[in-house]
């Protein structure tokens, strides 16, 4: 498979790639630097571009059968830069007719899991609190992804760490899973590229965690 990945120089931008090449896809890995882009392999094109201008995007993700995204604030201080770059991506991957694209929120987006334990709902009062405006920014974006034209999937995540990849994780449709409290950036990775041949993920925020 032909796939594009944007933020490919983040945490879960890198293990998408990683894991892509693995598998055997050609990956064209989207990058504002190249010097800070360490990864090598058979069938991967680095393409340096400004994530901000679709139109420099087009050729990036021009025949692709999918393209994923890692791109979004990492502080508070970032929130809205993820709704400004995925319509940006939007603007290139609906010029160059790309229909599926998956890219990543985070678990406060979401649904509260029914029947949470008190310290769970407790955990999720305080932490969308504290980046509210982080979860506002994400969830303009996946406004955006609903009103596109596109075969989106916004994967929610919620703390996420460096832990290696297991491939045991849970994840709901619409949902959340219930007393999900991490993910491993791999595995986050390795739900994405999952996701992307699975018809009940389309149009749909999927939680994901351990």
């Amino acid at each position: 498979m032909r796939i594009t990945v944007f933020g490919a120089t983040g945490g879960i931008g890198q293990e998408i790639v990683r894991q892509a090449l693995a598998s055997g896809h050609q990956v064209t890995a989207v990058v504002r630097d190249p010097a800070r882009f360490t990864v090598t392999g058979g069938g991967l094109e680095v393409f340096r571009a400004d994530v901000r201008d679709p139109e420099a995007l087009r050729p990036a993700v021009a025949g692709r059968e999918a393209v994923l995204s890692g791109l979004g604030a990492r502080k508070r201080g970032d929130a809205g830069i993820a709704t400004e770059l995925t319509r940006s991506v939007l603007g290139a991957v609906e010029a160059e007719a790309v229909r599926r694209l998956l890219v990543v929120s985070a678990a406060p987006v979401g649904p509260e899991p029914e029947r949470s334990p008190l310290v769970d709902r407790a955990m999720f009062g305080v932490i969308n609190s504290l980046l509210k405006p982080v979860y506002d920014d994400l969830r303009a974006m996946e406004g955006e992804l609903a009103a596109s034209a596109t075969d989106w999937t916004s994967v929610r995540p919620p703390k996420l760490t460096n832990k290696p990849l297991t491939g045991t994780y849970r994840s709901v449709v619409g949902g959340n899973p219930r007393s999900g409290r991490s993910i491993s950036r791999a595995d986050v990775a390795h739900a994405m590229l999952a996701m992307i041949d699975d018809p009940a993920t389309v149009k749909q925020g999927v939680g994901v965690a351990y």
